[in-house]
């Protein structure tokens, strides 16, 4: 996906993406990664998502990374935050106490503008890209996070041909046979989930499948 399409999408607000409450699949397994509420969390193409909220509250410094800069602002209006913004190298830098948002385009952060990271958390990131962007967005992914990090991964699988993404379908398959050099994968869930999702009944779509992981950067 182009940038223009994102930008497009948060100018029009057109952000089915977006959850007006915290996803409750972070809520029920973020605590079987076993972290330390010391650790600081990665959270990729963060959007204006709550589930930064949720993890703030769970003691977590974070950090995310978005591509668009209203959807920055608005996370920090609509939650109340008072804020500073820098430049770091290509990336505006939005900070408060816990939450800290690079704006920019993620593929030219590098890990030395994230020090200290030790955890991730990815649910509208990896099923954002089609096919050849998602394999260079998750070696992005296992660059800017050092080895031993953990992270919850959230994504959706279902018949990609009955309709067009984002979000894209990503298999279990898909995720061993492009994930296993990086990371320990264990699967945590996996479950139907087609009747809570109006869009894709609508679009008659067969099957729709939400799945759980558990990510380790490998050594």
């Amino acid at each position: 996906m182009q940038p223009s399409f994102w930008h497009e999408k948060w100018d029009a607000q057109q952000i089915g993406f977006h959850l007006d409450a915290v996803n409750p699949l972070l809520v029920k397994f973020w605590s079987q990664l076993g972290l330390n509420p010391t650790r600081k969390v990665l959270v990729p193409l963060c959007g204006k998502s709550l589930d930064m909220c949720f993890l703030a509250e769970q003691g977590h410094d974070v950090v995310g990374c978005e591509l668009n800069e209203l959807a920055v602002k608005q996370f920090y209006q609509e939650n109340g935050l008072p804020l500073e913004v820098s430049q770091v190298g290509e990336h505006q830098k939005f900070s408060t106490e816990q939450v800290t948002i690079y704006q920019g385009d993620i593929f030219t952060l590098d890990a030395l503008t994230l020090p200290n990271i030790e955890a991730f958390y990815d649910r509208a990131a990896l099923i954002a890209w089609p096919e050849d962007m998602r394999i260079a967005y998750a070696k992005q992914l296992a660059k800017l996070i050092p080895a031993n990090s953990v992270g919850l991964l959230i994504i959706l699988d279902y018949p990609q041909a009955e309709l067009n993404g984002p979000p894209f379908a990503v298999s279990d398959d898909w995720i061993n046979a492009n994930l296993s050099d990086d990371f320990e994968i264990e699967c945590l869930a996996s479950e139907d989930v087609l009747s809570d999702n109006p869009r894709f009944v609508k679009k008659q779509v067969s099957w729709l499948t939400e799945s759980v992981y558990k990510l380790t950067r490998k050594v």
